[in-house]
């Protein structure tokens, strides 16, 4: 069953007492091996880690204490600020606007804006994590999924970056887990295909789920049953105006 309308619409289902159990069990075995982990002392992190690797204390715990060692040298102070990616924020390739009909905060994904020959990989990386804190930043309370529109539009060769969607989706599965709840592939060319085949295995099952290809002729019907209008691009047809 789809975790939508598994976990209540996608919104906090508040847990139940054996899951909580398992999360502070998780906590202490985690804080044993890696004393920071005190100051992660939001228990719906550890919980979304619980359930990204299907309640299983050990194999969660190790992937916490992979995100505690990442986060503490992709963001060594705490979060990155704009000036950290300000190259990375001129060229346009992301907008966060809006919310869809469950709630969640939706972020457009424009990849024809995208030349990996242009960028610097580490700066990259750093992009992604600050996307991801942003849109998180921004969800309602009782909220813990974002949904995503990526756009092909124009695709093509030169916007190629299979290491670069590899390291966006690694960053995703890894240490934003169970954050993702929908993404909807639009304008998708043929030629992206032959890519998508190669990234795919490395796409967990869970994320595989959320992922939806949307052929032109229904893309109209699939974006508003998704988004009202007044929440949606007027690019894509709704009455929402991008903040400049």
């Amino acid at each position: 069953m789809d975790d939508e309308h598994q976990h209540g619409h996608g919104c906090d289902d508040g847990g139940d007492v054996s899951e909580w159990k398992k999360v502070a069990e998780m906590r202490a075995v985690v804080e044993a091996q890696d004393p920071s982990a005190k100051d992660e002392d939001d228990d719906f992190v550890l919980r979304r880690f619980l359930r990204a690797r299907d309640h299983n204390i050990v194999k969660a715990s190790a992937m916490l204490l992979q995100y505690l060692s990442w986060k503490r040298s992709a963001k060594p102070n705490g979060s990155i600020s704009d000036d950290e990616v300000r190259g990375e924020i001129a060229k346009g390739r992301i907008r966060l606007e809006g919310f869809d009909r469950l709630g969640r905060p939706m972020g457009y994904l424009y990849s024809a804006r995208h030349f990996p020959a242009r960028h610097d990989f580490e700066d990259y990386k750093r992009y992604c994590a600050y996307v991801l804190d942003k849109i998180c930043s921004s969800l309602p309370a009782g909220q813990e999924k974002f949904a995503a529109v990526v756009d092909l539009r124009g695709w093509g060769y030169s916007n190629l970056d299979i290491r670069g969607y590899l390291a966006g989706l690694n960053i995703l599965q890894n240490y934003y887990p169970e954050r993702l709840g929908r993404v909807f592939v639009i304008h998708v060319p043929y030629i992206f295909m032959a890519a998508w085949r190669i990234v795919y295995p490395f796409i967990d099952e869970r994320t595989r789920s959320k992922i939806v290809f949307v052929a032109d002729k229904d893309l109209d019907a699939t974006l508003h049953d998704a988004i009202d209008d007044s929440q949606l691009l007027d690019d894509y047809g709704g009455k929402l105006k991008p903040q400049v």
